[in-house]
């Protein structure tokens, strides 16, 4: 299973615990072990069960224990692994960390299950002892569940994971928030491109996507493509190239469902007959809004391998919620 399968069956867990009491067992501080993935979450019941992982696994017999203990109390453990278990587990080396354990009330549980599943991206703070957590969503609205005591400290937190959040990765972080020692963990989805169609545009957007990390697949065939969107989260991306009035059920379902980033290529004669078959189909006005047709952003492009670009790019800005503009002229930080 992919990393967004993974995060998204965490999800699914957290929402089915929820209203019975939720831990987490995440890594507050670590040290050794190579290279590790940000967003380490261990997720579970007071029954036991649990979803998600930790360092591969390499702490497991101390961070599933703690997770059932976790649903009641919060709690922090020290743990090492030698050479030998760590390099079995995948990790680079030995290391050791420090675990925090904590509970997630149920409003916050459930929000964060339901945001981890849809493929939103989210945030997770809490206090560096577990004390207080709060759950920040973008759906794509802001929105908060829960708090760490004070308005300052939800306010000072919210305000770290969107900066993170601009950096378009999962991101792990320990900040000040209102005079606070915040642990933020940050999970956001990487983009899975669906190309609808063939040509040298979708062979330039797969080599493109596959630049960026983001996952890549390619079909034809009209029920292949509404298969893949009846399962889109909201990270998920698709292009439609094929032209053929058939297709349109492809774009009508993705606006019904609500999800992902729906583009269609095309001149504006035939974007026009597209719309004009999609009212007809019973699509509103603010249905279509939702479709970026045609798709990309005017960068002046000529060859297919620029079209892939324009096409991405749009992509890029949609999802941080940026107007693109020349960095020259642009306020703030760049790359921010």
């Amino acid at each position: 299973m992919d990393e967004n399968g993974v995060v998204r069956e965490v999800g699914r867990a957290i929402q089915r615990w929820a209203s019975d009491g939720v831990g987490v067992v995440r890594v507050l501080e670590r040290h050794g072990f190579g290279t590790v993935e940000p967003g380490q979450l261990l997720a579970g019941a007071a029954n036991g069960s649990t979803a998600g992982r930790l360092l591969r696994g390499a702490v497991d017999d101390v961070a599933v224990p703690m997770v059932a203990a976790a649903v009641a109390a919060p709690k922090t453990v020290e743990t090492h692994v030698d050479e030998g278990p760590a390099v079995a587990a995948g990790l680079a080396c030995a290391g050791g960390c420090r675990l925090l354990g904590h509970p997630l009330p149920a409003g916050a549980a459930t929000a964060l299950g339901e945001a981890l599943e849809a493929g939103h991206p989210t945030a997770l703070a809490s206090t560096a002892d577990g004390g207080r957590q709060l759950v920040v969503t973008w759906t794509p609205e802001e929105d908060r569940h829960g708090t760490l005591g004070t308005e300052d400290a939800d306010g000072e937190a919210a305000a770290a994971a969107r900066q993170l959040l601009r950096n378009g990765a999962t991101a792990t972080r320990r900040v000040t928030a209102g005079e606070l020692d915040v642990l933020v963990d940050l999970w956001v989805p990487v983009p899975t491109l669906l190309v609808i169609g063939s040509g040298a545009i979708g062979d330039a957007l797969l080599a493109q996507a596959q630049l960026l990390g983001w996952t890549g697949r390619q079909v034809t065939e009209l029920d292949e493509a509404r298969t893949a969107v009846a399962g889109f989260s909201s990270a998920d991306v698709l292009v439609l190239l094929d032209h053929g009035g058939a297709f349109d059920a492809v774009l009508i379902d993705g606006v019904r469902q609500g999800r992902g980033f729906l583009g269609a290529l095309g001149s504006r004669h035939t974007q026009q007959g597209r719309m004009e078959r999609l009212r007809a189909a019973g699509l509103s006005d603010e249905h279509l809004a939702r479709l970026h047709a045609p798709v990309g952003l005017d960068l002046g492009a000529r060859t297919p391998a620029e079209s892939a670009v324009s096409i991405c790019a749009e992509v890029i800005a949609v999802r941080s919620g940026r107007t693109p503009q020349p960095l020259g002229s642009a306020e703030g930080s760049i790359g921010a």
